[in-house]
Order: structure tokens, then C-alpha cells, then sequence
């Protein structure tokens, strides 16, 4: 075709008609300082504190700081990839996770990427790692009771949904343990559960892992992993992260039992991270919100109302001291937070009783409001029998004649303390703890060499098991009354009479006792614990 200018100008005439895409408007800066998980940019005048922003081609931060001049940015990639100069945009949102039922039985890290090889996880819904918690009249009083299968702490420190227990002691005590647990005995309850390590090792986040799939509790369990190894803006991130994916089932009416493994390191990777971005430092170098930080992830655990859906989100904190030193800094502020605590004592451990509770420091505020009829009824006794021990054994060790009435309550309290020993990975359900409890604190095992204890509890537990109207009823009684107290002691009283006549004349000696009364479960509880 001939270039004719009634030609050239209608070529130029398409040519302009053509759409074109809308240009890319966006903010930006560029980093000018960068290093050890934190940057500093120029620029983004209109940043938001908790913004999310690119840096360069892949790498990604959290507004942190909100200067003068300049913003303060924690890293949420390798710091590798971030360099002086690099352009940072601002994306308008704050940083998000996944949520929702894909994640259950899964691993991730604080951003919801997956870490256990099992591909990408399916999700439709994203909520903020920071939001805000329920308001006063949107919760309702804790009543429903949490079982953790463990005996010590459910008839004597007792959780309930929505509640916020501490699990505090010096490192290697049980405290994982006592949480592993809990969540072991939420198979088949209802309860979705929530694992977060900050600041552990890799393989021992790997052997909880472990442990919780040889259970069966993996599928009913998230595992949110910022280990060691992270940055320490991403071990920050991760109980915040936690909270969210429970959160999300919370407000869908579901119950919800999270675990922060542990809010010491916790503290000190926020530390590291304010001082990296030159904060002021206040008490123990800790900066001035450090108790903010803590009290805005656990508010957000409730019982929210029946018009909200009724769902709750139980948060089992995990705190270690120094030398059992629970006035320190950050025990003390978690103290304050909480709805109780539950105190592991590292002589009692090292002495061959765990769970390592230590009744006289420990304490739930919600108390028998979340605890069944039955336990309700008898626990009571089972704290008192075991206090007048404890003080009773001081004064043995000096040699001192005791009456008869002294020396039957330190033989009951021997037996009491047997009793709430427990072997890891054996949670109990409420109604067989409820009958060995009932047991002991009724007398029924006075006449039982204290060796002895350990067989007869589960051989108890076996012979009851044949009565599954009589466990039901006491499981679901609104009322632990005479009659079903009565038939309760009527098969307690036939076993062991069964029991004294074919195992008390056969009483074992030497190693043998040893081996009974610390069991290869006690040992396997150690090495859980970790770093």
C-alpha cells in the first residue's frame, strides 16, 4: 500500500487507539542501612507501622519503626537478599497469614509456608497477624472444663475453655511435656490445637513433631515452627501468626487450645530486634512495651458469647525461670496476665515425681467452675491430703516422734503423691481420673504398700473399664450424689480385695522397685523437653 498522507494518518489514528495498560502508581524508598534481619529506608512517607513492603526483586519486611527521616523494617527473608540501595514499595496491607481447615496436620512457619514437604496448602481466607481481642461484653464466663488428661493438674489446677494458664519452671522440668500432653488429650474432644516453637532447636521441634503423630494427634494439630535458626523478627512473628490461624476458628463457633513453647524467647527475640533498631532500652535491656506485646496476644484467648458463635481459644503460655526465680522481669509481668499458673518444680522432677506440679505455687483463677461434678467433689480433699504432707514431711526429716494420727497422714500422702505420678503420653480421661483419685483420698489404698501403687491404679483402671455405664455416669452426672458414690466405692471395694489377695503377698524388692516407681515413661518426659 502506497504511503499516502490520508494513509499515514489513519495508521496513526489505530495506532493511538489501541488500550493500553494503566501505569503502576506506588510510593517507594530505597533501603540506605541493612543487616542482621533489620533495614532502614529513606522514603514511604505514607508508611504504616505493621506494613508489609517489598524490597527489590523477592525479598519482603515489616514496617517496624516510623522515624523523622527514615522507617525502621524487620526482615521477613533472608537478610542476604536485601542491600543498600535496593528500591522498597509499599503494598498498603498489613502482614497476613493463611487460615482456615487446610492447615490442620500441617507445619509452617510464621508467613504460613509449609515446611514438611507435603505441598502447598489449600486456603481461601487470609487474616492480620495483629488484630484486636474481644471486648468485655463480647465474652462470657469460663465454665466448660479443658481436659488435659493429666491428674495433677485437672484436679488441682483445672482449665478451663477460654482460660489462659501458665506453665512455668526452670528449663528441663516438664513444661513441653505438660502441653504435649494437653494437646494428646484433645483427640476426639472437639478441640482443634495449635503448637507454636519460638526459639527452639530443629530437632526438638522435630521430636514434638514426632511425638505428636506417634499419638495420633497430628490430625487435629497446627505446628507453627520460628526456630532458632530464624530471624529474630520471624521468632516475634510467630505467636502472633499462632493466634491467628486459632482465631479464625474461634469466631466459627470451634474450640481452640494454643501453645506458646515459649514466651521467654519470645521476649528476647523482640529485645534483640528493638535494639538492632535502636529503640530505648529499659529494664534488663528489654524496651518499654515489652509487657504490651505479651498482653495483646493473650487477651485475644476468650469464651466468646453464645450470639458470637460460642467459640474459645485456651492459651497455654510457656515461661522458663532461672534458679525457680518467678519474680523476674518478664515471669512476673505473664504472671499478671494470666488466669493462673501452673509451677513445675525442678527438685520434685529430679526426685522422681512428674508431672513435677508443685501444688503450693500453683493456682487457676477460674478454679472448680471448670472442672466436672465429680472432681469437683473430691478434689478438694485430694490438695488438703496432699499440703498436710508436704508440711507434715518437713518436720519427719528431723527425726521427731509422730502420733499415730500423723504417721496415717504421711502413709495417705505417700500414697497421694504415687498416685498423681504420670508417664508421658498417657493422658487419662476425666472419669478414671476422677476414680483413682477417689480412691486414695477415701483410704482405699492405705492398706496398699506404697510399691504396690502404681499396679494397682491400673489394674483398677482396667477392672472399671468393664463397667462403661458406671464411667459415662460419672463423666456426665450434674451431681457426684450418694448413690453413684456408692456404687463407685462398691467396685473399688470388690477390686481391692481381689487385688490384696492375689499381688500383696508377692511384694517386690530391690531393683524391681526402682523400676516401679520410675517408669521408662518418666525419662522419655525429660528428653522431650529440650533446649
Amino acid at each position: 500500500m502506497a504511503k499516502q498522507p490520508g494513509n499515514l494518518s489513519s495508521l496513526i489514528r489505530d495506532k493511538l487507539d489501541i488500550p493500553r495498560d494503566s501505569p503502576e502508581i506506588y510510593e517507594a524508598g530505597w533501603i540506605v542501612e541493612a543487616g542482621d534481619g533489620v533495614a532502614r529506608a529513606y522514603g514511604l512517607r505514607r508508611a504504616m507501622a505493621g506494613e508489609l513492603v517489598t524490597i527489590g526483586e523477592k525479598a519482603t519486611g515489616m514496617v517496624f519503626n516510623l522515624e523523622e527521616d527514615t522507617i525502621g523494617i524487620v526482615l521477613l527473608s533472608s537478610d542476604t537478599e536485601v542491600k543498600e540501595g535496593d528500591v522498597v514499595k509499599g503494598t498498603g496491607r498489613t502482614v497476613s497469614v493463611p487460615v482456615g481447615e487446610g492447615l490442620i496436620g500441617r507445619v509452617v512457619d510464621p508467613l504460613g509456608r509449609p515446611l514438611d514437604g507435603k505441598g502447598p496448602i489449600p486456603y481461601d481466607r487470609v487474616r492480620t497477624v495483629e488484630a484486636p481481642s474481644p471486648g468485655i461484653v463480647d465474652r462470657e464466663p469460663v465454665r466448660t472444663p479443658l481436659i488435659t488428661g493429666l491428674k495433677a493438674v485437672d484436679a488441682m489446677v483445672p482449665i478451663g475453655r477460654g482460660q489462659r494458664e501458665l506453665i512455668i519452671g526452670d528449663r528441663q522440668t516438664g513444661k513441653s511435656a505438660i502441653a504435649i500432653d494437653a494437646i494428646i488429650a484433645q483427640k476426639g474432644q472437639g478441640v482443634i490445637c495449635i503448637y507454636v516453637a519460638v526459639g527452639q532447636k530443629k530437632s526438638t521441634i522435630a521430636q514434638v513433631i514426632r511425638s505428636l503423630e506417634e499419638n495420633g494427634a497430628m490430625g487435629h494439630t497446627i505446628v507453627v515452627a520460628a526456630a532458632a535458626s530464624e530471624l529474630a523478627p520471624m521468632q516475634y512473628l510467630g505467636p502472633y501468626a499462632g493466634c491467628a490461624m486459632a482465631e479464625e476458628f474461634m469466631y466459627n463457633g470451634k474450640d481452640v487450645l494454643i501453645v506458646y513453647d515459649d514466651l521467654s524467647k519470645h521476649a528476647i527475640a523482640y529485645r534483640a530486634t528493638s535494639l538492632l533498631l535502636r529503640r530505648p532500652p529499659g529494664r534488663e535491656a528489654f524496651p518499654g512495651d515489652i509487657f504490651y506485646i505479651h498482653s495483646r496476644l493473650l487477651e485475644r484467648s476468650a469464651k466468646l458469647a453464645s450470639r458470637l458463635g460460642g467459640g474459645s481459644m485456651t492459651a497455654l503460655p510457656i515461661v522458663e525461670t532461672l534458679a525457680g526465680d518467678v519474680s523476674a522481669y518478664i515471669p512476673t509481668n505473664i504472671i499478671s496476665i494470666t488466669d493462673g499458673q501452673i509451677y513445675l518444680d525442678s527438685e520434685l522432677f529430679f526426685s522422681g515425681v512428674r508431672p513435677a506440679v508443685n501444688v503450693g505455687l500453683s493456682v487457676s483463677r477460674v478454679g472448680g467452675d471448670a472442672q466436672i461434678a465429680a472432681m469437683k467433689k473430691i478434689a478438694g480433699r485430694l490438695r488438703l491430703d496432699l499440703a498436710q504432707y508436704r508440711e507434715l514431711a518437713t518436720f519427719a526429716r528431723f527425726g521427731t516422734e509422730l502420733d499415730e494420727a500423723t504417721k496415717a497422714r504421711l502413709e495417705r500422702g505417700k500414697r497421694v503423691v504415687e498416685v498423681l505420678k504420670q508417664p508421658q503420653y498417657q493422658p487419662l480421661p476425666v472419669e478414671e481420673q476422677v476414680a483413682i483419685i477417689f480412691a486414695v483420698v477415701r483410704g482405699y489404698l492405705d492398706d496398699i504398700d506404697v510399691e504396690w501403687v502404681e499396679d494397682f491404679e491400673r489394674d483398677l483402671l482396667q477392672s472399671l473399664r468393664r463397667h462403661p455405664d458406671l464411667l459415662s455416669d460419672i463423666r456426665n452426672a450434674t451431681d457426684f450424689d450418694e448413690g453413684l458414690e456408692s456404687r463407685l466405692a462398691k467396685a473399688i471395694e470388690e477390686f481391692r480385695d481381689k487385688f490384696r489377695g492375689t499381688r500383696q503377698g508377692d511384694k517386690p524388692s530391690g531393683p524391681e522397685i526402682t523400676s516401679r516407681i520410675q517408669p521408662q515413661g518418666d525419662v522419655e518426659r525429660q528428653v522431650v523437653e529440650g533446649a
